[in-house]
């Protein structure tokens, strides 16, 4: 894999993560991060697709010169939602809303 195709991997894998931000309304960091989320929840979004026998919707083959890549970038969103929001819950830490202001 050249350079190329891995910067072209990992910004689909960002705006995988991004649309998993905006979908659940809790950003961990910036857009290396949505990079990092984009990853794991295509990983993520793809096991559990296999593991229910369900099909691939919207998917995505970039053919370059050397190899071709498949992905479904439904299942690579699913996924990074559900990891955003286990990383939502994890930071929260159990804390419920507070009704009032301290001064």
């Amino acid at each position: 894999m050249g350079l190329i195709e891995l910067l072209i991997l990992l910004v689909i894998a960002g705006i995988c993560g991004v649309i998993a931000e905006f979908i659940v309304g809790f950003s961990p960091g910036g857009f290396v991060v949505s990079i990092v989320v984009g990853v794991i929840g295509a990983y993520l979004g793809s096991y559990l697709a296999n593991q229910l026998g369900l099909p691939q919707y919207l998917p995505v083959s970039l053919l370059l010169p050397t190899t071709a890549y498949n992905f479904s970038m439904l299942w690579a969103v699913i996924g990074s939602i559900l990891l955003v929001a286990l990383i939502k819950a994890l930071r929260s830490g159990g804390r419920g809303r507070r009704r009032g202001r301290l001064l």
